[in-house]
C-alpha cells in the first residue's frame, strides 16, 4: 500500500514516516486476515479502522476519567459539535477558495479554540460551566449547519460521514493525524498526571498549593477536544462524546481506585471498539452506533457485577 497523494502535500511530508507504520500495521494484519480467515482484515480501510479504534479506546477513557471524576461528563458533547463545524470550515474552504486542507485538520483547530473558549466564559462570566458549554455547542453546530446549508451544492464528500462515522472513509492521512494526537495525548497526559490528579480533586488546595488551576483546566479541555476530534472519525460528532463517558461509568461501577478505574476503562472501551467493529462490518451497519450500544451492554454488565460484588461485601 502506497502513501497516497492526498490534500496538502506539506501535510504528507511530515506524516511519511506515520504513512510507513500504517503500511506495516496493514501488512501485519493481512498476515492476521490470511492466518484466521477473518474477512475484515482483508481490506485497507479495515486495517485504519481498527488502529483509529484502538487509539481511540485507550484516549477516550484516559481523559474521559478525569471529566467524569470532575463532573464535565458533556464537553465532549459541546466540542465535538464544535469540531464538526471546524469540519464544515475546512469543506467550505476546499470548495470555494481550493485550499486543499483536511477537515480533520480544521477540525482540530476549532475545537481547541472551542475548548478555551469554553473556560473563558466559565471563567470571566461566572457561569457555570454547562452554561459555557451549551452556548459554544449551539454556536458550534449554527456555525457548522450554515457552512454547510451555503455551499451544499459545491461538497465532494457527504456530511453524514462527520455526523455518523464511516470506516470505509478512514484515510491514511486522517488515520496519520490521529496517531498523532493520540503521542500528543497520552504525552502530555503522562507528563502533568499528578497535577491533573491534583486539580480534579481538590481544586482548592491545589490552588492554595501554587498550582495554576486555570492553566490545567485548560490543558484538559484542549486534551478533550483533541480526542473527541480523533475519535469522530469512527463515531461521528453525534456519538463521539459516548466513548469519553459509558467506559468510564462502567469501570466505576467495579473498580475501588482511580488507576484502577482508569485501566479497566480503556480494556472496556478496546473491548467496545473490536466487537463493535467487527459487529459493523458483518451486520452493514454504522461503526459508531454499534460501538456505544455495545459499550451500553458492557455498563450494563458492570453495574450487575457491581451490585453483585456489593453484596458479597
Amino acid at each position: 500500500m502506497n502513501a497516497p497523494v492526498l490534500q496538502g502535500g506539506a501535510l504528507d511530508a511530515v506524516l511519511s514516516p506515520l504513512y510507513w507504520f500504517l503500511e506495516v500495521w496493514s501488512a501485519l494484519l493481512l498476515w492476521l486476515g490470511n492466518v484466521t480467515g477473518l474477512g475484515l482484515l482483508q481490506y485497507g480501510f479495515m486495517h485504519r479502522a481498527i488502529l483509529v479504534g484502538l487509539c481511540v479506546g485507550i484516549i477516550a477513557p484516559l481523559i474521559g476519567t478525569f471529566l467524569v471524576h470532575r463532573q464535565l461528563a458533556l464537553i465532549g458533547d459541546a466540542l465535538a459539535h464544535t469540531a464538526f463545524a471546524g469540519v464544515a470550515v475546512g469543506l467550505f474552504l476546499n470548495a470555494v477558495i481550493d485550499l486543499g486542507v483536511s477537515p480533520y485538520l480544521t477540525a482540530v483547530i476549532v475545537a481547541m479554540l472551542a475548548a478555551l473558549l469554553i473556560e473563558l466564559i466559565s471563567e470571566t462570566t461566572d457561569a457555570y460551566n454547562d452554561v459555557s458549554m451549551a452556548i459554544v455547542l449551539s454556536t458550534g453546530f449554527a456555525l457548522g449547519t450554515t457552512l454547510i446549508s451555503i455551499n451544499a451544492g459545491g461538497l465532494t464528500v457527504s456530511v453524514d460521514q462527520y455526523l455518523f462515522g464511516n470506516l470505509s472513509t478512514v484515510t491514511s492521512q486522517s488515520a496519520a493525524i490521529l496517531l498523532v494526537l493520540f503521542a500528543v495525548v497520552v504525552g502530555v497526559v503522562a507528563v502533568t498526571r499528578n497535577q491533573l490528579l491534583y486539580v480534579t480533586f481538590d481544586e482548592t488546595a491545589a490552588e492554595v498549593s501554587g498550582l495554576s488551576v486555570s492553566w490545567y483546566n485548560r490543558i484538559m479541555v484542549m486534551l478533550t477536544a483533541l480526542v473527541v476530534v480523533g475519535a469522530m472519525q469512527i463515531m461521528g460528532v453525534i456519538l463521539v462524546a459516548a466513548m469519553l463517558v459509558v467506559p468510564v461509568a462502567g469501570a466505576a461501577q467495579v473498580s475501588r481506585s482511580f488507576t484502577e478505574s482508569l485501566l479497566l476503562s480503556v480494556v472496556l472501551a478496546e473491548l467496545a471498539v473490536l466487537l463493535g467493529i467487527a459487529i459493523s462490518y458483518y451486520a452493514g451497519a454504522t461503526a459508531g452506533g454499534v460501538v456505544v450500544l455495545v459499550a451500553v451492554g458492557i455498563y450494563t454488565l458492570a453495574v450487575v457485577a457491581g451490585k453483585v460484588q456489593t453484596a458479597l461485601g
